[in-house]
């Protein structure tokens, strides 16, 4: 088994291994640009798992921003009935693509 660990970032927690891509909340860096994450909350180097209190120690998972982008519309519709009144609002959330380049 190859070494992974579960950080997190922008308030939500994500399994990372080596090499995997994907989409965070918005992290202020430059597309290119490493960002070294220190908020691990379990490491495994492969046969052992490290389980933090609430942080493990010494380890940090380094990223390297690959882009910025807008994740999908959502719709939050609101109707009345009976009333003729309705409100429609709708968001778009701002992402950063990483890609992991190191599990340490």
């Amino acid at each position: 088994m190859e070494p992974y660990a579960i950080v997190e970032t922008g308030g939500k927690q994500y399994m990372v291994r080596t090499g995997d891509s994907f989409a965070v909340e918005l992290l202020d860096a430059e597309p290119g640009k490493q960002v070294v994450l220190d908020k691990v909350l379990a490491a495994s180097d492969g046969k052992q798992l490290t389980i933090g209190t609430p942080l493990v120690s010494g380890a940090k998972v380094t990223i390297e921003i690959v882009a910025h982008k807008r994740g999908p519309k959502v719709v939050a519709f609101q109707k009345r009935r009976r009333k003729g009144s309705s409100r429609k609002i709708g968001h778009r959330q701002e992402l950063t693509v990483v890609k992991v380049a190191a599990v340490a």
